[in-house]
Formats: structure tokens, C-alpha cells, sequence
């Protein structure tokens, strides 16, 4: 018997938080991991948008002329 290839590969792990997903299902504890993971998101996100200005105004002044 042949083994498919595709069974060899690791599966990838469903996301944990899903966009407008119903929370009537989630336990209050489920609720608060949500919460937790969220805001460990926005953080992140808002570190790459600070690393971002900061790349753009290192360019920005490297480039402006005197």
C-alpha cells in the first residue's frame, strides 16, 4: 500500500480566534484566553507599525536634501 505524500507533511494548526466567530459557544475562561491573544496581537501589530515609521524616517531623512 502507497503512502500519500500529503499524510507525511505536518497539518497546520486551525487558528485559535476567528474574526466575528459566535462567542455564545465560549466558556467565560475561553473568553478571556480570546481577550489575551488579541491584545498580544495588537501589541505586535503596533511594534511593526512603530518599526516601520522608524525604517520610513530613517529613509526620509537619509534622502532629504539640504
Amino acid at each position: 500500500m502507497a503512502i500519500d505524500p500529503e499524510e507525511l507533511l505536518p497539518r497546520k494548526k486551525l487558528p485559535d480566534i476567528v474574526l466575528g466567530q459566535d462567542l455564545s459557544t465560549l466558556s467565560e475562561h475561553e473568553l478571556a484566553h480570546r481577550i489575551a491573544a488579541l491584545e498580544a496581537e495588537i501589541a505586535r501589530c503596533r511594534e511593526a507599525i512603530g518599526a516601520r515609521q522608524a525604517t520610513k524616517a530613517a529613509a526620509d531623512g537619509f534622502f532629504r536634501k539640504p
